[in-house]
Formats: C-alpha cells, structure tokens, sequence
C-alpha cells in the first residue's frame, strides 16, 4: 500500500466508461509489503516476492526424448539400412555404464541418460532387431530426439519471477529444482461487509420487506479464490454511525474494503458521503450495465470498493474492476490479460449506445462455431442466471441493437470464475 499516493479525483457528476475506471484504479494502485516463507505445497495461489533461482540444470543430464536405440550417428549410413549390436540397457534411474563403441547400440528409454559416446536416439517404432542386433532405416538426424542438459532450465538462471502467482504448474516447477520452501507476498487482508436495514443474515427469519445476505457470500467465494484473507464485517444496517465504526475498524485493520449497497442516491444510502468525509473518492458512476453506482476511494491506508446492492450488479463489478485491483495489491505482475472471443449470438437484444453492458449467456460450439444466447431473466437481482449461465455477453458502449445472427463478444467464465 502507498498511503502517500495522491488519489486522483474525477467530476462526480460525470459517468466513467469502463476503461477509464478501470485505469483510474489501477493507476494508483502499489502492491502491498511484506512477505513469508512457505513450504511448496502452500505457495499455491500465493505471488513470488523473489525470484526462484534455479540451483542446478533442468534436465540435470542428457537424456532421451523416446524409447528406442542409442547410438553413433558416424556409424548410420545415409542410404541403406545399418545393422548395430545391442550391447546393454539405459533406464531412466539406471544408467548404462559402458562406453558406445563403433558399430554397437543401447537400448534406452524415455528420461534415461544418454550414454558416453551415443549421440543420437533412434527411435523403437523405425526398428527392428535381428537376434542381438538392431536395423537401423536410412534418414536418420544427427543429434535426433535427444534432451540436452539445462534445455529446460539452466543452473542460475531465473525459474519464475517476483510477482508470479504459483499454480499447479509452478508448484511442480519449484518442486523439480529440489526446492522445498519458496518467499511469497503476505497475504491481502479484504474487510467484507453488507449495508442495509432490509439485509438479513442467514440463518434466522425474515422480517417484512428483508431479504437474505447473499452479497458477503458471493464476495467470500470470489475473494477466498484470490487467496486473500477476509475480515468478515458482517451485515450494517442503514446507520451512520454505525457505518462509520464498522469503515473506521475495516480501515485500521484491512488493505481492502469491500461494500455491497448503500452507493446509490437514496435516502439511506450512506457509503459515498461516509466515504468523501472520513477519506477520498475518486468515482462512484460508471457507464456500465448493471453496476452504474459502483464507489471507488480510500479510508486511510485502505482502498474501499463501494459496489452496487443487487447480486449480479455485484458479481459483474467485481469481475471487471476489483479481482485485477486484488491481484495488483497482491503484486501480481504483469496482469493477465482479460480475453474476449467473438460469438454468434442467436438473441435478439435490445440495446442503445452510451454504456457498456454485461448479458448472461451460454456459449456452446455449433457446427463448429462458437454461439451464445441469453440465459434466464436480466435483472440485476436475479442471481440464478448467473449460475446457468458459462459467459458474460460484452456489448461495447457503441453498440446498439444486437439481431439474431449478429457478432458478439463474449467473457467465458472458465478462468474468470
């Protein structure tokens, strides 16, 4: 965290666009300090704070890419078959000791060091043997199916770099350089919180007019796959003071603050003017549907997300503006890249330019081109499209009316979610 940063103020009169949000928050964004050692097995999904060095060559040794004969290329003759004698076995593990003198061959197998004098792999399936000899075809390549030591990785030379976030891939990496304990990041503390009179919490009875917390659930499940620790606030009701304790504990206490609610120009809505009195606002309109009112500032050291009430209105902001705020914090560099594949869109959709807006969909391949059709009810309440759907339909801000049969961009859930 940079709590001397000068957060950058916009008119708040004037809508953001998606991008210009997007920016505005990562512009000002400096991950936080402080690191721990973990063992291999608990770096998963945590951010490297150093370089991983490799400590020696990966392969550690010349070795067979394929089962087959190890052998001489000066003995192969380039146009006729070439008749060597079989004089051992190299196993990956167990190494032939010998020596590959003129006109002899080794049988090897794949990981299996090449042995002194053999300097091409021929492979099994081109062979055939003749009692205690292999054929070898014509057309063979010097040098052919070999794995060179250090090919992979030489000794001293950087395995993954500071600001890499370790997943299974990278942790068998770290573990095939015999490394037992890696630094990463500490972990981003996030205070969740919901705001409303009408938010009740799971597990007692509705009162009229109330409805369950779902929100703190969602964000719990979206901010747990970051590996962030939460600080769950709980439910605050539509009180000021109230809501100024829980902003002034969250804030002396956590990196991030998440809210769901209260940004909004009602009566009750508290969080932007809670937000400007006791830290700074940079926006809280966003040329987006559904999230319009979505809060983006600071309270003291912490950086605070006022996002919209409604569930999907929640899930979509998040997605768009707060994970790669999240993985920024964490010291995740550089970003992934946030992809969008073309779709044919078998929806009619009604739409007028001036906001980006975000559809739930269900892409599937048809005759072998991708398709995407609006799933359920629209509504930025309705939660259960959400989980039927796989994709998010991406309308640009000049996008207008979408016909059957239209081009779309679409955000695939897989990696996302």
């Amino acid at each position: 965290m940079n709590p001397h940063a000068a957060i950058a103020p916009t008119p708040a009169a004037r809508s953001l666009t998606v991008a210009e949000a997007r920016r505005t928050i990562l512009d000002q964004l400096v991950p936080v300090s402080g690191w721990e050692r973990v063992t291999v097995r608990n770096a998963l999904g945590r951010v490297l704070d150093q370089n991983v060095i490799a400590p020696c060559n990966v392969p550690a040794h010349d070795n067979s890419a394929m089962d087959g004969y190890a052998v001489r290329f000066a003995d192969l003759s380039g146009s006729a078959e070439t008749r060597l004698t079989v004089v051992g076995t190299a196993l990956a593990g167990k190494p032939f000791s010998g020596i590959v003198s003129a006109g002899q061959a080794v049988r090897i197998m794949t990981g299996a060091t090449i042995p002194e004098g053999a300097d091409t792999i021929v492979v099994q399936e081109v062979t055939r043997t003749e009692d205690d000899r292999v054929v070898v075809p014509a057309g063979q390549q010097a040098g052919q199916n070999l794995r060179r030591a250090g090919e992979d990785l030489a000794a001293g030379g950087v395995a993954l770099p500071a600001g890499k976030r370790c997943g299974p891939a990278e942790i068998g990496l770290i573990a095939s350089l015999g490394i037992a304990e890696v630094v990463v990041k500490r972990p981003l503390r996030v205070a969740i919180l919901s705001t409303g009179d009408e938010i009740a919490s799971i597990g007692k009875p509705l009162a009229p007019g109330q409805v369950y917390d779902s929100n703190r659930y969602t964000l719990f499940g979206t901010v747990t796959r970051l590996g962030c620790e939460i600080l769950d606030m709980g439910v605050i009701p539509d009180d000021p003071a109230a809501l100024e304790q829980a902003f002034r504990a969250a804030a002396a206490n956590a990196d991030v603050i998440l809210t769901s609610g209260g940004v909004s120009v009602g009566e009750a809505d508290f969080i932007r003017e809670l937000m400007s009195r006791l830290g700074e606002v940079s926006f809280w309109k966003i040329d987006i549907k559904p999230g319009r009112p979505m809060a983006f500032g600071r309270i003291g050291d912490a950086w605070i997300f006022g996002l919209p009430g409604n569930p999907v209105a929640v899930l979509v902001t998040f997605y768009q503006f707060v994970q790669d705020a999240l993985l920024a914090l964490s010291g995740v560099a550089p970003l992934p890249e946030t992809v969008l594949h073309e779709a044919v869109c078998a929806s009619a959709v009604a739409k007028r330019p001036g906001r980006r807006e975000f559809l739930r969909g269900r892409l599937v391949l048809e005759g072998g081109r991708p398709c995407v059709s609006v799933v359920g009810a629209q509504g930025s309440g309705v939660l259960r499209s959400m989980s039927e759907a796989n994709c998010l339909i991406v309308l640009p801000e000049a996008q207008g009316d979408v016909a059957r049969g239209d081009t779309v961009l679409v955000q695939p859930f897989d990696g996302l979610i």
